[in-house]
């Protein structure tokens, strides 16, 4: 049984999920609250669940300072359900580097509406979020006089496609804040709604040498230079003479997800093996699995990661179990193959 908290200071949404999680056999929710505060309280009486489902701006204390707290106590999968992600607020982001698994747009309108029809993916969800391994970073580093551009805006002949979703937040910071400088470029699609990306973007900006950036079309893949692909489009890799670059296009969800790592994958797939690197990491579901697996048969080198090292052993274990990649290997694997490419 999967027991699940909510603390959202909408009565509305609290109702809501209630009645989408009350016939659920494997789900019980335990309690509930307006606030983190209230919630504390409650929690020396029904224990702590196994899933938290928690808003960000709340009265008495914000979701950020409760996940800090909660996390000094144990470490609880939580899945973030906020408007202020879909304005692609800095705060989301904080909350998937602290810890949150999972993100629900919850709009401003028409809730009950929303929630009846996103009932099934929270589900999914919470099932996830409930076998997943929190990985918690209290102390988010950022560096200073960071150089960029230390060798201009020179084209990648090699590169790497990577494809994550549920945990990959943190887990590709950890990977980009260690990456040497000049390094080949990478071009990564991360299960993100639009704005957010964006706002993702930014921030790993502060904690690399490398130069960031959200997908656009004819966004050259150069050395030194991550590619984040743009949330709600799909971002697909075209070679125009020696030189890569982006593309945006915009079709239907694969996989139910737009971006989709099958959709990058799948792009490279008529560049020539030797010039690409493709990983698949930490997330649920199995977009991306079918598109390594063409890579690899096809004579790329491709890599997925470990269980021990992912968040959710998810999408890297199907593509593993259907023999989509060459080598299951550790995020302080996956920093060394990208460091010794060269381009």
């Amino acid at each position: 049984m999967i027991k699940v908290f909510i603390i959202d200071d909408s009565m509305i949404v609290r109702n809501a999920l209630n009645k989408i999680l009350q016939y659920e056999q494997n789900i019980k929710v335990i309690g509930e609250s307006a606030n983190p505060v209230d919630a504390f309280e409650i929690f020396k009486k029904v224990g702590l669940p196994d899933v938290f489902i928690l808003d960000i701006e709340m009265p008495k204390m914000d979701g950020l300072t409760f996940l800090k707290q909660i996390n000094k106590q144990k470490h609880i999968p939580v899945i973030i359900c906020s408007t202020l992600v879909s304005d692609g607020s800095s705060s989301a982001i904080d909350s998937l580097r602290l810890g949150a698994l999972d993100i629900i747009l919850k709009p401003k309108l028409n809730l009950k509406d929303f929630f009846n029809e996103q009932k099934e993916e929270i589900i999914r969800a919470i099932y996830s979020a409930s076998k997943a391994t929190v990985k918690y970073t209290p102390n988010i580093i950022e560096k200073k006089d960071l150089s960029k551009n230390s060798i201009g805006n020179k084209s990648s002949k090699k590169f790497v496609v990577i494809g994550s979703s549920t945990g990959g937040v943190q887990i590709l910071e950890e990977i980009i804040s260690k990456l040497k400088e000049n390094h080949i470029g990478i071009v990564i699609t991360q299960h993100m709604p639009e704005g957010f990306t964006a706002s993702f973007a930014t921030r790993l900006n502060k904690i690399t040498n490398s130069n960031v950036v959200e997908s656009k079309d004819d966004e050259s893949i150069d050395l030194n230079k991550v590619i984040i692909s743009k949330g709600g489009i799909h971002t697909e890799i075209i070679k125009k003479g020696d030189e890569y670059f982006t593309v945006l296009k915009d079709y239907p969800k694969i996989n139910s997800h737009k971006p989709s790592a099958n959709a990058l994958f799948k792009s490279v797939s008529k560049i020539k093996p030797q010039e690409i690197t493709a990983f698949i990491l930490t997330g649920m579901g199995d977009d991306g699995a079918l598109g390594i697996k063409k890579l690899k048969e096809m004579g790329y080198n491709t890599y997925g990661q470990d269980e021990e090292s992912c968040i959710v052993y998810g999408m890297s274990n199907i593509a593993n179990q259907i023999g989509g990649v060459n080598k299951e290997v550790s995020t302080n694997e996956i920093i060394k193959i990208i460091n010794s490419l060269e381009g």
